[in-house]
């Protein structure tokens, strides 16, 4: 009997040298990593989060002047800008999920359809290398679906600009003769019809 209880003592030993190393060794990693989160600055001071909640709040504001029925509620605002922002970053499951909530709570599909729909018009416009620009043109598109992007004027060529700036040559001895004007064929006039008896 007592050569069976040393074995088990010299088992335990064995084993709980290393599960106390263990043990210790996880302990101050995870003491470690409680003190680098408490030695950095906080990434937003009260001023930054005081305006950020601002801005938010405006936009809920603008949204419910803006658009007529559920789609304005804040919380149709909130998951429905969320769904377009994530289906164009193609993080579908997410966007799937937030879509449940969002028919949970009455807001109209549709919304976002043609929210994403006015967001693809923009997606030459959206650059990553911008703050917020696709932030932005979401809230844009949710308040107005039918957005369109601003057409870019036309630019002439450098022939019809050359052209248009130097009038052609006149031979010598010859005069310029004006462009015939364009006339208007009158349209006779509608002659009125009879008056049911």
């Amino acid at each position: 009997m007592r050569r069976v209880l040393q074995r088990e003592i010299t088992v335990l030993r064995h084993l709980a040298v290393p599960a106390l190393v263990l043990l210790l060794a996880t302990g101050s990693a995870f003491a470690q990593s409680g003190n680098q989160d408490q030695g950095k600055p906080a990434a937003n001071n009260p001023a930054d989060a005081a305006k950020e909640n601002q801005r938010k709040t405006d936009q809920f504001v603008e949204a419910a002047q803006a658009i007529n029925g559920p789609a304005g509620n804040p919380e149709c605002v909130w998951l429905g800008r969320r769904v377009v922002q994530l289906i164009w970053v193609d993080d579908l499951d997410t966007a799937f999920r937030h879509v449940d909530l969002y028919d949970r709570f009455g807001c109209p599909g549709g919304h976002i359809q043609a929210a994403f729909r006015c967001l693809t018009r923009f997606g030459a416009q959206i650059d990553d290398k911008v703050p917020n620009s696709l932030r932005d043109h979401v809230h844009m598109c949710w308040i107005n679906p039918a957005a369109q992007p601003p057409q870019p004027s036309p630019t002439p060529t450098p022939a019809a600009a050359a052209g248009s700036a130097t009038p052609a040559a006149v031979p010598a001895g010859s005069s310029p003769t004006p462009a015939p004007a364009a006339t208007a064929t009158p349209q006779p006039a509608a002659s009125p019809s009879p008056a049911p008896k």
